[in-house]
């Protein structure tokens, strides 16, 4: 089976956005001395960044397939970010946050029923 490269780039777009949120919520929980500082230090810089090549990617992968798939693939972004805030920020993984999770999975599987 051959893996169609515009998959990748979404994948690597709803990565690179899942990333971006880490980061951008790493520079919201600290504390700086001027408002300034609070929008030019190196996690925002990063986190922008990253927004800009996940765009980038995201056009990318959905020039080649058809719509119908980026939507689905573009929702494991949550899941993602559930299971990154948690290991990098020690979030706990709560009934509540799970049952969000189940039900974007269980959207994505009657979407392809």
């Amino acid at each position: 089976m051959k893996l169609n490269i515009y998959y990748l780039f979404l994948f690597a777009g709803v990565l690179a956005a899942s990333f971006s949120q880490v980061l951008l919520k790493k520079a919201a929980c600290r504390q700086y001395g001027s408002f300034i500082r609070e929008y030019l230090n190196p996690y925002v810089i990063s986190g922008y960044i990253l927004l800009v090549g996940s765009t980038i990617l995201n056009v990318s992968g959905l020039r080649g397939l058809s719509f119908m798939n980026g939507p689905v693939i573009e929702s494991f972004g949550y899941v993602l970010v559930l299971l990154l805030s948690r290991l990098f920020f020690s979030e706990k993984i709560t009934k509540r946050k799970l049952a969000g999770v189940g039900c974007i999975l269980a959207g994505v599987i009657v979407y392809y029923l």
